[in-house]
């Protein structure tokens, strides 16, 4: 790869503080074999690499590349014909979606994500059928896609052991259905089931595959507090701090979730996490949304991180994440994009504008989020949350050179006033079409609209091909299935939080 020097118009590292980011004007970096060496001025960094190649943006701003610290799937599930229903009911409704080729899959998202500057992704599979073998082909199906479009990703697969539609057991609630409909949602649900020990199989054997691998790397995954047990959050906690990779688990996403806790442990679930011995700077919460006050003071004392997923949470109906509290407290949070954003796509430029606006309290103090804190939650902070930390998420010497330049001259037209800093102006009006490159590991990858790797169009017509298709009699068959059982996953949560009118569920039992 060799010695590299590329030069734009702003060139920014990095940031210092919620409200001033690091940025070089006529700023030029020198990097060797996709790590970053020097920041600085071009004549500087020739005088490091004289016979290095030098490239030019004169119109752009160079940024750290954007960290998605939160994903699942390609194709949406608004796509695969599951509207925006509150998440509980949300699950029953995607149990018709159809079948499509992981590898296909993974690509149609990441073509979404690097063409709005998005370099390394946290990609957390789950919910798959089929046997071990299976899984774990479809598991490198997915790490290939990324590795072969020249994206970033850090890999989960997320542990599911129990509970797999509702907060109860599975054969108590199947038990609960017409006998009919019962055997066939207990057919539906074994088929994904896998044994904890083969989870814990399945990390050991991706992290083996993969080493020597700079694209890919392998992390854990505890579902959510109400998909696995107390024993396994325990032994993934000790393979963490085996291995030394972090974990990243879905955490009171709903206010279903933190009644589910209650019931369960007699406390809320991070002060349950504490007690384990689970909760500091390895493991992120994803959503977070109804963490109480002493929760939040929990994550900030313990170093926990935190993943804001906030286009899912108000299409789920999932609530405000207290973001600006977080901030307060001093809590390191990423950017996730989750299964879709606002738009029903993966743009990280305009989630960015999205966890700007949307947490504008009133007031007029300095407590609501500034568009330099949103750019490091996006960057740096999102970096925190994988397997690639420090190693990513900034553009200082030492890290990866994995960068979007954006051409500030398209977005800012016709006029954009000097008074407002550059980077303020950046978030608030850049688009994706403003996104002219993005480099990974000192590669370009993306450049004038067109990937350098793998081509879109063909992957897109694929794609297309397969699901135009008439279902297949599995697929016709799970449609019948999740139409069947959506009602009485309704019916599951009248009166499900403490509180409601409606008579508690199933006499108040609770849930393990």
């Amino acid at each position: 790869m060799g010695d590299l020097i590329v030069q734009a118009r702003h060139l920014v590292t990095g940031v210092r503080d919620r409200h001033t980011p690091i940025v070089i004007d006529e700023g030029a970096l020198f990097s060797r074999d996709g790590v970053v060496v020097a920041t600085g001025t071009l004549d500087e960094m020739l005088k490091l690499a004289p016979s290095a190649e030098v490239r030019r943006y004169p119109k752009h701003a160079m940024l750290p590349g954007f960290v998605n610290a939160h994903h699942h799937i390609g194709i949406t599930p608004l796509q695969h014909g599951s509207p925006d229903h509150p998440l509980e009911l949300w699950f029953a409704s995607r149990i018709p979606a159809r079948r499509i080729d992981v590898y296909l899959d993974t690509l149609y998202s990441a073509f979404e994500m690097i063409a709005s500057g998005i370099t390394t992704v946290q990609h957390i599979q789950g919910w798959m059928t089929g046997s071990y073998d299976a899984i774990h082909t479809a598991a490198t199906n997915v790490l290939n896609g990324y590795r072969n479009i020249g994206m970033r990703a850090s890999y989960c697969y997320a542990v599911r052991e129990q509970n797999r539609l509702v907060y109860e057991d599975d054969d108590e609630f199947c038990a609960r259905l017409p006998d009919e409909l019962g055997k066939r949602l207990a057919m539906h649900l074994k088929a994904q089931a896998l044994p904890f020990q083969e989870f814990m199989m399945l990390f050991d054997q991706l992290m083996a595959e993969n080493q020597g691998q700079k694209l890919t790397r392998i992390q854990l995954a505890p579902a959510n507090l109400h998909w696995v047990s107390d024993d396994s959050l325990l032994a993934m906690q000790e393979k963490s701090e085996k291995h030394k990779v972090p974990m990243h688990m879905h955490l009171l996403e709903t206010p279903y979730q933190k009644e589910y806790a209650y019931r369960r442990t007699g406390k809320t679930a991070v002060r349950h996490l504490y007690d384990l011995g689970v909760l500091g700077p390895h493991m992120t919460l994803g959503h977070g949304v109804w963490l109480t006050a002493e929760d939040i003071d929990i994550a900030a004392d313990t170093g926990t991180c935190i993943c804001h997923n906030c286009s899912s949470n108000f299409r789920l109906r999932s609530g405000l994440a207290p973001l600006n509290v977080w901030e307060a407290k001093g809590i390191n949070v990423g950017i996730g994009l989750d299964e879709a954003g606002i738009n029903d796509d993966r743009d990280m430029l305009q989630e960015l504008k999205l966890a700007l606006r949307v947490h504008r309290t009133p007031g007029m103090g300095d407590d609501v989020p500034t568009p330099t804190q949103i750019f490091r939650m996006g960057s740096e902070g999102g970096a925190k949350t994988t397997a690639f930390g420090a190693s990513i998420g900034r553009l200082d010497p030492g890290r990866f050179f994995d960068a979007v330049l954006i051409d500030v001259d398209a977005a800012f037209y016709p006029y954009q006033d000097p008074d407002i800093p550059m980077l303020d102006a950046l978030v608030q009006r850049a688009q994706a079409r403003n996104v002219s490159a993005v480099y990974v590991d000192g590669e370009v990858i993306y450049a004038d609209g067109r990937f350098t790797k793998i081509d879109r169009d063909s992957v897109l017509q694929e794609i297309h091909n397969t699901l135009v298709k008439p279902r297949t009699p599995d697929e016709i068959e799970r449609r019948e299935l999740g139409l069947a059982v959506f009602p009485h996953v309704k019916k599951f949560y009248g009166g499900y939080i403490r509180g409601e009118a409606k008579k508690p569920f199933y006499e108040s039992s609770s849930a393990v």
